[in-house]
């Protein structure tokens, strides 16, 4: 795994699936609250007047000179939980976009959110 602050380097960079497909360009990254490690990513996709941001989990995702390579393929990124590209993920959206992915959600140990915007 990276650590946070190297991914941030890559903000504007392709993501592509397991496969080299593109999926889109890289616009954030969202930290787990209790280890501050990296764990979703957001991709703008879409049309140029109607851009949305999706959600990608980044285990198993790895670095190449001007890409993120994620771990699923295209169209599983593209179908994921969205929001507009000013938009925030509300805490009770955040279970969807495990859910999508077949992950365990989990609250913090207070009843946190599980990640945020870094």
């Amino acid at each position: 795994m990276f650590e946070a602050q190297d991914i941030r380097d890559w903000r504007g960079h392709d993501v592509v699936d397991h496969e080299r497909h593109k999926i889109g360009v890289l616009q954030a990254v969202y930290v787990d609250t209790a280890t501050d490690q990296p764990v979703f990513a957001t991709v703008t996709v879409g049309l140029p007047t109607r851009h949305r941001l999706v959600f990608v989990p980044l285990g198993d995702a790895t670095v190449g000179p001007g890409y993120l390579k994620v771990a699923y393929d295209r169209k599983q990124v593209k179908e994921a939980p969205s929001i507009g590209t000013d938009g925030e993920l509300l805490a009770e959206d955040e279970k969807t976009v495990f859910a999508h992915y077949e992950l365990a959600h989990r609250m913090g140990e207070g009843g946190e959110r599980r990640f945020a915007r870094r």
